[in-house]
């Protein structure tokens, strides 16, 4: 009987005006190669954040989509938000 554990990153999305970045992360637990059990992580990744701790595909998919124009644009959005 062994027991394997593997983590994922399923599903990576773009949403929203400012391009955010939304990563689902799946942990599958297997007992000899059959899966029992399947729980999820979200985070997600703003245009203004470090991305250096990113997956090669989130760090790809920020370099298109978190443009100079989409990050000045966010930057102004917080700074109406929080006068």
């Amino acid at each position: 009987m062994a027991l394997t554990e593997e983590t994922v990153q399923d599903k990576i999305e773009v949403v929203g005006e400012f391009k955010h970045i939304q990563v689902r992360t799946a942990t599958v637990i297997k007992k000899d190669g059959v899966e029992i059990s399947r729980s999820f992580h979200r985070h997600v990744v703003a245009p203004d954040a470090d991305i250096s701790g990113e997956s090669a595909d989130v760090k790809a998919i920020a370099a298109q989509v978190h443009t100079d124009a989409i990050k000045t644009a966010y930057a102004a959005h917080l700074a109406e938000s929080n006068p």
